[in-house]
């Protein structure tokens, strides 16, 4: 009995584990959302990794690379509240010290839907903090759930 009851109190530490790794994980994504709806250039910079890379796949099926510099730039100069990029954490994955995580999203700006896709981050632990280490997306007008 007494061996029953420890395991049953143990077992929960070693989820909550887990648990808390993924919300971390979370967070660090929210962050970015939440600087760019508020037009916070501080904010979106402490999602990032110091060597960050951001891209995105073309209708026409090409990679864009896009400079985090100029993106941070661009999203500060938005009117504070006009971009909001609604996503649904479907599935995260993590192991050490990478997290993968993915993210169907609807764009909207100023209350207007924009477009709809998915976001594929791939997230490191430096200094004991999540980052974005890479981000590409898709990005279409069509088959969108609104």
């Amino acid at each position: 009995m007494k061996i029953r009851f420890l395991l049953l109190s143990i077992l929960p530490i070693f989820g909550f584990s887990q648990t808390s790794e993924e919300d971390l994980v979370k967070s660090t994504v929210n962050q970015l959302f939440n600087g760019m709806k508020t037009s916070d250039s501080v904010l979106i910079r402490k999602s990032f990794s110091k060597n960050a890379v951001l891209q995105t796949i073309t209708k026409a099926g090409e990679v864009k690379n896009e400079n985090i510099n100029d993106f941070v730039l661009s999203i500060s100069k938005a009117e504070k509240q006009s971009l909001d990029e609604r996503i649904i954490f479907s599935n995260i994955l993590i192991d050490g010290n990478l997290a993968s995580v993915w993210t169907p999203y609807e764009f909207y700006y100023k209350g207007n839907f924009s477009h709809c896709g998915v976001n594929s981050f791939q997230l490191v632990k430096l200094n004991n903090e999540w980052k974005i280490q890479y981000i590409i997306d898709t990005r279409r007008k069509d088959n969108c759930r609104k």
